[in-house]
């Protein structure tokens, strides 16, 4: 991986500083690719500045591939950036990828923003499951439908779902994931302890045969079901992201709070709710310096595509968060444990 990165990096590097024509003329930027191997980039620079996208969501619908990420609405003087909204877009072959839209607020939840989108499709539907942004220990989980995958429904009793302030948790729930299992439909999603400083991970439940509105859902577990320990873990475990193997489900997290570095982890659980890792060290960690991704990789999204092949989405940057761009990896099995391939 440590080649594959450092090869890549003079090329990406030169993307952003010497725009390309896609840069140039706004909106998304959609790099075919950067050498024949077929390696994805994205990034978008709507809000007018350099390519930005965090939090990526895979699905495939109807045909095409969907990807669902942040994106912010701007940036003020200084440089920051201003709110959060859903981005969308389409591909065909999972390279190159088309910008449809940014999802604009339609629920009085949504007013501060909304990020960190988690995709799955149900009976013939994209369902979305997100966080509200700006409202520090206030922030959880809404939900939202589509039979496009590109105009949502929300939830009317959004947000459906945080969990109650106690000994263990601030009442924040942010990353939310969502998984089908049998027949109840598990959502992981990342909070704060009560002091406000250490990232952890929760779970909650809800029948499949629900409209998982804010009343169906119920804590699995009441404490964290992972935390971080490890250095570099730092103070952080957030965006979890499951794939089932037989019968093992396996957790993709991101340690350390972002550009630590931020980077990615994997755990293993028979029962999606006691986790064990696979590695003290990350699954796949930041890149080399000079490379594109030196100050992060972090915020994994795992995709199974309807061939089996498994690909881990993630976010990465080199410049502390000036800018992000989107990438995968493909994933293979060995023994029923992950690894990446060259």
């Amino acid at each position: 991986m440590k080649h594959r990165f450092l090869f890549l990096s003079g090329i990406i590097l030169s993307s952003i500083c010497f725009q390309s024509p896609s840069l140039a003329q706004g909106g998304a930027v959609n790099v075919k690719s950067f050498n024949d191997r077929g390696v994805m980039m994205f990034g978008d620079n709507s809000q007018g500045g350099r390519p930005f996208a965090k939090d990526p969501a895979v699905v495939k619908f109807k045909g095409r591939y969907f990807l669902y990420y942040s994106v912010p609405t701007g940036q003020a003087k200084q440089g920051t950036l201003q709110g959060w909204r859903v981005g969308i877009a389409t591909s065909r072959d999972l390279v190159r990828w088309q910008k449809v839209t940014t999802m604009q607020p339609q629920h009085p939840s949504e007013k501060n923003g909304f990020c960190a989108p988690a995709a799955i499709v149900l009976d013939g539907k994209v369902h979305l499951f997100y966080q509200t942004y700006g409202n520090r220990e206030k922030d959880a989980i809404c939900h939202a439908w589509s039979s496009d995958g590109i105009h949502f429904t929300r939830e009317a009793s959004n947000p459906i779902f945080h969990p109650p302030q106690g000994r263990w948790t601030c009442g924040r729930a942010i990353d939310a994931e969502v998984f089908e299992d049998g027949d109840r439909l598990l959502l992981y999603f990342a909070t704060r302890d009560p002091s406000y400083e250490t990232q952890l991970v929760g779970v909650a439940s809800a029948s499949r045969r629900s409209d998982f509105s804010r009343s169906c859902w119920k804590l699995l577990a009441d404490r964290a079901i992972i935390r971080p320990r490890l250095a570099w873990e730092k103070k952080c475990i957030e965006a979890p992201s499951i794939v089932r193997r037989g019968e093992k489900l396996f957790m993709f997290y991101a340690g350390g709070y972002n550009n630590e570095p931020q980077q990615i982890g994997c755990a293993v659980s028979t029962d999606g709710i006691r986790w064990k890792r696979l590695s003290q060290k990350p699954f796949l960690p930041n890149g080399a310096p000079g490379s594109w991704n030196a100050s992060e990789s972090g915020h994994p999204g795992v995709f199974v595509d309807n061939d089996g092949q498994t690909y881990l989405f993630y976010q990465g940057n080199a410049d502390k968060g000036k800018s992000w761009f989107l990438s995968k990896v493909k994933i293979g099995w060995k023994n029923n444990r992950p690894f990446v391939e060259e």
